[in-house]
């Protein structure tokens, strides 16, 4: 055998102990469907998930659906196809997947549903999300804060923005800032000038930022030709970008009338900056690292027939049973705190804010 033959023989045998032995390292197919791009929250979610997952020694496939629901399901019944042992599922309307979601049942897959409840279906075994109740009533006091409502200033004109009719979480987040400013608006403290409130009047679709900025233009120009708005509520950071250049466009800002208090959520860097700029007043951190953790850990304990650690079994009715969550805490950020909560904690570099 000439030397060359020999180098070649002996690359084979190396491929034959080394590709076990990469099998042996994975230890299961997950599928992972996200529902968009559009925000950056969403990319850092699929991005932790493929990584986290990776290093508990699992593969991930992760699918985004572009807020195409028609486009989730085919993803998600591709991923069945592929064999996937667990579906992580971020659903765009999470009251469309009940078909898709039985095939995946009849599989003997395992469904969690991330940070956004999927309903109307049996065949969803856990969720993962954050008190979103709760996100509701740091937005809504960080109004109250920066109002100063508690020491009895008022009466202030509010306007309410909701987040998208078909996410669950919307109306969570809807009714956690409802439970703190309602009694305001009651008192006459907080006036909100169209008289829109719910969600059946202040939903946005698909959480798209444009939408909210063409309805607060409609709201200026009809309630506010000679009042002033002094807060809104914004229930995430994409729309709250396009509340502010729809207040910007009708004189508000540095040159004119002072911005008013307008809350998002996600902290995103657009955002933060715009926190820092004095423009947008506060947003709710959720550390979507944390999030992917436990996610991956309730994956881990799927897989090896362990019990997933959930912390509430009483919140999530989706319409067909109480889904066992695990929920996470947020936190409120504002221009006193985004260095020592985003910063600090390696969240987001500080050259990106700058």
């Amino acid at each position: 055998m000439n030397r060359r033959n020999m180098f070649a023989v002996a690359a084979v045998i190396g491929a034959m102990w080394v590709v076990p032995f990469a099998y042996a390292q994975d230890k299961g197919l997950v599928g992972v469907s996200m529902p968009t791009k559009s925000s950056a929250r969403w990319i850092d979610d699929g991005n932790n998930m493929v990584k986290y997952l990776k290093d508990a020694g699992y593969t991930a496939d992760l699918q985004y659906a572009d807020d195409d629901i028609p486009k989730q399901a085919v993803q998600i019944e591709a991923l069945i196809s592929k064999g996937v042992k667990v579906l992580v599922i971020g659903a765009i309307d999470g009251s469309t997947l009940s078909d898709v979601l039985k095939k995946a049942a009849d599989k003997g897959i395992k469904v969690i549903s991330y940070d956004r409840l999927i309903t109307k279906t049996k065949n969803v075994d856990y969720y993962v999300t954050f008190d979103n109740f709760e996100v509701g009533v740091l937005q809504a006091g960080s109004l109250v804060e920066g109002l100063k409502l508690k020491e009895g200033k008022g009466p202030f004109n509010i306007e309410l923005f909701g987040g998208s009719p078909d996410d669950n979480n919307a109306t969570f987040f809807y009714d956690g800032a409802m439970s703190v400013l309602k009694p305001y608006i009651d008192s006459g403290k907080l006036v909100v000038r169209s008289k829109q409130m719910g969600m059946a009047k202040i939903g946005t679709l698909r959480w798209d930022g444009a939408v909210a900025q063409a309805r607060m233009d409609n709201l200026l120009s009809a309630y506010y030709f000679r009042e002033k708005v002094n807060a809104v509520l914004s229930p995430n950071d994409g729309l709250a970008i396009g509340i502010l250049s729809s207040l910007k466009g009708a004189g508000y800002g540095p040159a004119g009338q002072s911005w008013p208090y307008v809350t998002g959520q996600d902290a995103d860097v657009p955002s933060v900056k715009s926190i820092i700029k004095g423009e947008q007043y506060s947003t709710i951190f959720k550390d979507t690292r944390e999030l992917a953790k436990v996610t991956v850990k309730m994956v881990d304990a799927l897989m090896t027939g362990a019990k997933p650690e959930i912390n509430d079994t009483k919140t999530y009715n989706n319409l067909v049973k109480i889904v066992p969550s695990y929920l996470l805490k947020p936190v409120a950020v504002d221009k006193t705190n985004y260095k020592k909560i985003l910063v600090d904690s390696g969240y987001v570099s500080e050259d990106k804010l700058k």
